[in-house]
């Protein structure tokens, strides 16, 4: 800037110069821009775009199949596996592939004096039986308490002469206290017979079809009830089940004929 010139005349001349569109500085030099080499346009290298590259199907989840365990076989182990009648019942308790024990509140072993003479085998556990972990409790267990008191026996004898030992064909009580389920009879019969073993009294009487079924194969209580049988080489005699005598009172003429047969047997 020329000092001779005033700021306030200088500044007058560039807002002038602005408002006539001026709007780049020069230099005091003149610039010839035809002599200036054109700046060439930068020039990305070039990328090739990725391409998937096609995956293998994954292959498909290996299907595993459940084992299968043969129920009886596993039961009849675990039944010749108990020396006594406490290891017996402690194998019956882990047995977990009876379905019916899920729905079970208590296990049902045994009740009354194991060297008795004489053994009872009744069905399945009822509600009462249930909730009490014990067989033949409640009104059926009153009604066949009367019938035993009547020839002289008694579950809470301690002389094997007088005394009964009681059990029953399922340890556990069915849903709605339905009539036990064959292929449940047929999967705990090992232990059943195991028990007859261990116990191993004079003669089994056999309450009601599902003992008859599952020991005799035979079914119809009706038909076979005082007919003497045989069972793991023991003598054996079916009767009617207590419950079927508090349904049909009529039916205990035959029941008392059956348990006379009894006391005759046992002389």
């Amino acid at each position: 800037m020329d000092p001779a010139i005033e700021y306030w005349t200088a500044r007058a001349l560039l807002e002038w110069q602005i408002e006539l569109g001026a709007d780049e500085a020069l230099d005091e030099a003149p610039v010839n821009r035809y002599a200036l080499e054109a700046e060439a346009p930068k020039v990305l290298p070039h990328v090739a775009p990725k391409v998937a590259q096609p995956t293998a199907p994954a292959a498909p989840p290996a299907i595993v199949e459940p084992i299968k365990v043969d129920a009886a076989a596993a039961a009849t182990r675990m039944a010749r596996a108990a020396a006594d009648l406490p290891a017996l019942a402690q194998a019956m308790q882990a047995f977990d592939l009876c379905e019916i024990k899920k729905g079970a509140r208590n296990f049902v072993f045994a009740d009354g004096q194991p060297a008795a003479r004489v053994m009872i085998v009744g069905e399945a556990p009822d509600r009462d039986e249930d909730q009490q972990g014990r067989p033949f409790v409640g009104k059926v267990g009153q009604m066949l308490d009367r019938m035993l008191a009547a020839i002289g026996l008694d579950r809470r004898a301690t002389d094997p002469s007088s005394a009964v030992y009681l059990t029953t064909v399922l340890p556990w009580r069915p849903p709605a206290d339905n009539a036990p389920d064959p292929a449940d009879v047929a999967m705990m019969l090992p232990f059943l017979e195991r028990h007859i073993a261990l116990a191993n009294p004079d003669l089994v009487v056999l309450m009601g079809n599902a003992p008859c079924l599952a020991l005799l194969g035979k079914a119809g209580i009706t038909r076979v009830r005082g007919e003497w049988a045989e069972v793991l080489a023991r003598p054996a005699l079916p009767m009617f089940h207590p419950a079927t005598l508090l349904r049909t009172p009529e039916a205990k003429r035959e029941a008392w004929a059956d348990l006379l047969t009894l006391k005759a047997r046992l002389g």
